[in-house]
């Protein structure tokens, strides 16, 4: 018996995980996670900044706004932070 993930809302508040590491580069970031000691890329400066700025916004959708995404952007950034979701790296919050 396997446990499912929890389904990525992004409606609702998260946050970058506190097993990770993310090691700005050039391209965008270097991420480790120290519990699964998986290696991951954030391939845009942009998606560093979403990443790290969830935990000051109330839900991920403003943390997009933040961002200054616009609507042609989001679809391909809620499946990155979905993804990431789904590997640990980000995480909902209390």
């Amino acid at each position: 018996m396997t446990a499912e993930a929890p389904v990525f809302d992004p409606a609702r508040p998260h946050r970058c995980s506190p097993r990770v590491a993310v090691r700005p580069e050039p391209f965008g970031a270097l991420v480790y996670h120290f519990g699964t000691r998986r290696l991951s890329f954030l391939k845009t400066p942009q998606l560093v900044e979403v990443v790290s700025g969830l935990e000051r916004h109330p839900d991920v959708h403003s943390a997009l706004d933040a961002a200054g995404l616009d609507a042609a952007q989001r679809p391909a950034y809620l499946r990155a932070l979905a993804g990431l979701a789904a590997n640990g790296t980000i995480e909902e919050r209390p």
